[in-house]
């Protein structure tokens, strides 16, 4: 009998014991499955809400699935870092810079040439066609996935001259650029010299002369104060700085089917709530310039945007191996 009882104790101390290992693996079952997402810009821009819109659609699609965890302002990793931590799986989403990809696919830098779309709304068009959307997919083989693009807003370029109509107007000034080919091919065309520096630089440099000018979107100007020490900037609508929303390929082909279906589902209106903000926000900031007088918005006329196409055709030329004569013809089509 004591032998008896002996095993029924031993029995019940096994089964609780094997009770208490699978709790966990019960319980890790049920987690939710965690989205960081890391940007370097701060939370009040169209990309920082644009994060927080995606965050507040995927866990109201998946409430106890998903969590979405957002890192504004390099809170995780600076621009120099977030591919790498992407890739490695320290975060499942970035929002970098078109320019950030040309080491991963060469035809990005279309977005980079120079007068070859004539405002955003073309942007759009070429972008939610066939040649854009598979762009987003051009990285696949190197690991990473695009999701959707997000918008800053069109390029303008501004001066410490009087005049910025033609593309005389810029030979032998200094302009500051980001690093990437195509723009320091584009200034040289110019006759101009590029001087690649980063972005938290830019006001001393044009404050101090050591740059004589800058190309950057209406809400970059305003909110960095270069109409402060800039003469003109001419609205001249010459390229394009967005983002891409992007994901480790690896890890978005894991996910459950569903999961999927709903995240891209809420990546569409994140991204459409992202780009109208963004529209809205650079429109407010150049009647904020105007209205400053600080600086002299000047406008191209007809004339001018030919001029200016036609001395940036051979950097177009240039470039045109590595992206494609199609995905030029694509984004020329775009404007009309």
């Amino acid at each position: 009998m004591k032998s008896l009882n002996r095993l029924r104790r031993s029995l019940i101390a096994t089964a609780v014991a094997a009770g208490a290992m699978a709790l966990p693996f019960a319980a890790s079952a049920q987690a939710p499955i965690v989205i960081k997402f890391s940007h370097v810009v701060a939370e009040q821009t169209p990309k920082g809400q644009g994060a927080m819109k995606f965050k507040e659609l995927a866990e109201k699609k998946f409430p106890g699935r998903v969590q979405v965890q957002v890192f504004p302002s390099s809170q995780l990793f600076g621009d120099a870092k977030e591919l790498e931590a992407l890739l490695l799986g320290d975060v499942q989403f970035i929002a970098p810079s078109l320019s950030k990809f040309d080491r991963y696919t060469k035809k990005i830098q279309v977005y980079d040439l120079p007068f070859l779309f004539d405002n955003i709304e073309a942007v759009d068009r070429f972008q939610s066609g066939p040649q854009g959307q598979a762009l987003l997919s051009a990285m696949t083989n190197r690991g990473l996935l695009g999701l959707g693009y997000w918008h800053n807003g069109m390029k303008q370029m501004s001066t410490n001259k009087d005049k910025l109509t033609r593309p005389e107007d810029v030979k032998g000034l200094k302009f500051r650029i980001q690093a990437s080919d195509v723009l320091e091919a584009q200034f040289r065309g110019l006759s101009a010299n590029p001087q690649k520096m980063a972005f938290a630089e830019v006001y001393q440099a044009l404050q101090t002369g050591v740059v004589d000018g800058q190309e950057n979107t209406w809400s970059n100007i305003y909110s960095q104060k270069f109409h402060e020490v800039q003469k003109t900037i001419t609205e001249t609508n010459h390229g394009v700085i967005d983002y891409m929303v992007v994901t480790n390929v690896k890890w978005w082909n894991g996910l459950p089917a569903d999961i999927r279906k709903g995240l891209t589902e809420a990546m569409t209106e994140a991204t459409a709530h992202s780009n109208k903000l963004a529209l809205d926000i650079n429109l407010a900031d150049r009647k904020k310039i105007a209205d400053t007088g600080k600086a002299k918005i000047q406008t191209l006329s007809k004339d001018d945007v030919a001029a200016w196409r036609k001395t940036m055709e051979p950097v177009w030329k240039k470039f045109e191996a590595d992206i494609g004569r199609d995905l030029i013809d694509a984004a020329l089509k775009s404007n009309k």
